[in-house]
């Protein structure tokens, strides 16, 4: 008869200091993101880690572009419809209890599979957040007045010259991350990337892969949902987030799609214009997904023509996922 081992012989038997690899999916809203990550959760007996700021929450289906009730209950998915509306939630958040869905999925030789075009969520997740030394009021006030005088473009230019790892992910509206790395790196001498580095040790290693269209494609995608999220039902799914006593302030509600439809339901703007708004600032929000992304060398970018495409873009993303893997056990 033939003998399994036991758990804890599993675990003994394992080969020692070899790197658990998770899957980091990116990309900008209307990518594909969610079709590909299903197939590839499917092709590495995974589960999805949604990495996402707005799907979190319950009632926003249609507008954040949530994976249906028939894809989730095929691949099981995190942080997916899980929160109220006024439910508080950040990227430090999501970090830590997506670390711990991670250690329970390789607990159970599951492949974790983050997919999200939420940068800081992505970043919190697999790099963590160091929240450095407490605020210097004297620094903080000098750097407050020079934004005043001098712009962003100014601060951030000096953040480049002292930490240009940390400068190479933010731009110049990033005023408070700004004045923050540019604070610690005046109170400790040391830039905040580094500081992170030393302190963020995590016993896995993410396999970045993203999805990659030419603008004027993407931008078409983007119009097209846009088209489908009205036709589905968007602006009666914003009156019964109203309906259900949520306050179109709230955080969470401050998102494209939502925000205009609560505009048009306020006779602000019209339906027309309303359509046209969500258009544009989707498109505004990838091209600042796009600009987020692109100087992280540790993606390796997959370009996708059509929509067809997408199936052999998933199997390639197996294959390199699967490469990086074995390459780590082997070297």
């Amino acid at each position: 008869m033939k003998h399994v081992p036991s758990s804890g012989e599993d675990q003994k038997n394992r080969l020692p200091n070899v790197p658990r690899h998770l899957l980091v999916l990116v990309g900008p809203t209307a990518s594909g993101k969610t079709a590909v990550s299903l197939l590839v959760a499917s092709r590495l007996s995974g589960e999805i880690i949604s990495a996402d700021s707005r799907q979190v929450y319950r009632f926003m289906d249609i507008g954040t572009s949530k994976p249906t009730k028939a894809e989730r209950e095929t691949i099981r998915h995190y942080f997916v419809d899980e929160i109220n509306p006024d439910e508080d939630f950040n990227a430090g958040r999501f970090g830590k209890k997506g670390r711990s869905v991670i250690a329970d999925l390789f607990s159970r030789g599951k492949t974790p599979v983050v997919v999200g075009g939420s940068g800081l969520y992505v970043r919190a997740l697999v790099d963590g957040f160091f929240d450095g030394p407490s605020a210097d009021q004297a620094i903080r006030r000098e750097l407050y007045q020079r934004l005043r005088i001098m712009g962003a473009g100014n601060l951030l230019d000096e953040l480049k010259s002292v930490d240009p790892k940390t400068a190479a992910s933010m731009l110049p509206a990033n005023t408070r991350r700004i004045i923050r790395a540019l604070e610690v790196y005046r109170i400790t001498g040391t830039p905040i990337s580094q500081l992170q580095n030393d302190r963020f040790k995590f016993d896995f290693t993410p396999v970045f892969a993203g999805l990659e269209w030419e603008r004027a494609a993407l931008y078409g995608r983007i119009n097209q949902r846009v088209d489908k999220m009205i036709a589905a039902g968007l602006v009666d799914e914003a009156k019964n987030i109203i309906s259900l006593g949520y306050s179109p302030q709230l955080n969470s509600l401050q998102t494209v799609g939502y925000k205009e439809v609560f505009s048009y339901l306020d006779n602000s703007i019209g339906e027309g214009e309303m359509v046209e708004l969500i258009k544009r600032n989707s498109r505004r929000y990838a091209k600042r997904q796009i600009t987020w992304f692109r100087p992280d060398k540790r993606i390796r970018w997959f370009p996708v023509q059509n929509e067809q495409d997408l199936p052999q873009i998933a199997e390639e993303i197996c294959g390199y996922f699967i490469s990086a893997s074995q390459s780590a056990v082997n070297s």
